[in-house]
């Protein structure tokens, strides 16, 4: 009786333990959902990150012919995404993988050196897992209600970019210079909360993503 009385009362800490942990039913709402839908015969292209790949609803539509798996959780910083690496990424044994971290960790406070060494983490482990992995970092972007730390966005850009050329396999997407317009920040690219973007903002990041989806040159001579 003792073995089951122990069972009967861990179990529901466990359960409360995996509830307590960041996203869990985001992620494994979208590990449902592709369950469904995912061709593992296929060659997949991932996209991860934060809300800002998450609202990104008409990837297909942008890419047809490629299988774009689209796991951008929203308001997730970079350590979560390390966390739910398997769920989001490696399960999915992508030929490419877009990642969007950054953003909401600048603004809850986090180090610049300690979001870049958890990106670096990331990249550690998809390597390990798919060597052949070809990885874009994605540029944190500026927006209307966080231009107050585009100086912090910035030092972190400069930090990924520099990150992307020292890796094999890596590099960087980007977008924060085609939000500009000179050193001004465009103004029609965003939704009515002046963070996320609105179909002329992701026009604006096609024109950045699409090359790196068409030219592998760049990841093979690197």
């Amino acid at each position: 009786m003792k073995p089951i009385f122990y069972l009967l009362l861990i179990f529901p800490l466990l359960v409360l333990g995996q509830d307590n942990i960041p996203f869990a039913q985001e992620v494994q709402a979208l590990k449902a959902k592709y369950d469904t839908i995912w061709d593992s015969n296929q060659e997949t292209i991932v996209f991860t990150g934060s809300s800002s790949v998450r609202m990104w609803k008409n990837l297909n539509d942008l890419f047809p012919g490629q299988q774009i798996v689209n796991t951008g959780f929203g308001g997730s910083q970079a350590t979560d995404l390390l966390h739910h690496r398997q769920e989001l990424i490696l399960r999915f044994n992508p030929k490419k993988v877009f990642i969007y971290e950054g953003d909401n960790d600048i603004v809850s406070g986090k180090k610049i050196k300690n979001i870049v060494a958890t990106t670096q983490q990331i990249i550690s482990h998809i390597k390990r897992e798919n060597p052949h992995a070809q990885l874009i970092l994605i540029a944190a972007k500026p927006s209307i209600s966080r231009w107050h730390y585009k100086r912090k966005y910035k030092r972190l850009n400069r930090r990924l970019q520099k990150l992307a050329h020292k890796e094999t396999g890596v590099q960087y997407a980007d977008v924060w210079t085609a939000m500009l317009d000179g050193r001004q920040l465009k103004q029609d690219i965003f939704i009515e909360d002046g963070l996320h973007l609105n179909e002329k903002g992701y026009n604006l990041w096609y024109s950045v993503i699409a090359p790196f989806m068409k030219d592998d040159r760049d990841f093979i001579t690197k």
